[in-house]
């Protein structure tokens, strides 16, 4: 295992000895680490920030490897269609009917009533560049689904991908909003300069 953190029996997993030594080669190669607690749970929303670079899809797919986790990430279903479908899929992506008349969150919540693992990854910017506020889909699709939220801050500064929190959402959104974003407090993206407006903002006032 290249990392101290062991996950649970229940937290979804794929892949192999070959993917998960290559993962912590690359972990190893470019001095990232994981850290922090992850609850055993077979069903949960990842939330991941700050996305300001196509690199943390680089960073992001070390620890994946490495851990041996399977993490959903939601993508318009007109790019699944074979070759290139098969392999998005076993990369764990989920296709979205864009046209539906169910909106994402409830075709997201949907994918958590039909699997009986799911760790959907979601990044609340919805960028890489200076979004001024975060989409809040990720916390309804949560609560609906009944799943914790699990926070992930990607912290280029001290260069680890930390699971800084999880909770099952409350109903109260504003004060589980506020407790989501301290954990970002101090993190720094790959492109500071092009990170959200709540986060700036978030650093720019006294702890």
């Amino acid at each position: 295992m290249p990392n101290a953190i062991q996950m649970g029996s229940q937290v979804p997993r794929r892949g192999n000895f070959l993917s998960c030594a290559l993962g912590g080669l690359l972990m190893r190669i470019t001095g990232w680490r994981l850290t922090g607690d992850f609850p055993d749970v077979p069903k949960a929303v990842l939330v991941l920030a700050p996305h300001t670079s196509n690199r943390d899809g680089f960073v992001v797919a070390m620890f994946v490897l490495a851990m041996r986790l399977r993490v959903g990430l939601m993508a318009k279903d007109a790019i699944f269609r074979p070759p290139l479908g098969w392999f998005l899929r076993w990369l764990g992506g989920i296709p979205i009917n864009r046209d539906s008349s169910r909106n994402v969150v409830e075709q997201s919540v949907g994918k958590f009533e039909e699997r009986e693992k799911l760790w959907l990854g979601v990044t609340p910017e919805g960028t890489r560049s200076n979004s001024s506020e975060w989409k809040t889909g990720f916390y309804h699709i949560a609560r609906q689904a009944n799943v914790p939220i699990i926070v992930l801050a990607l912290d280029y500064g001290q260069r680890e991908l930390r699971a800084a929190d999880h909770f099952m959402p409350s109903g109260d959104q504003p004060v589980d909003m506020q407790r989501i974003m301290e954990c970002f407090r101090g993190v720094q993206g790959h492109h500071p300069e092009r990170m959200s407006k709540p986060l700036v903002d978030l650093n720019n006032t006294p702890g």
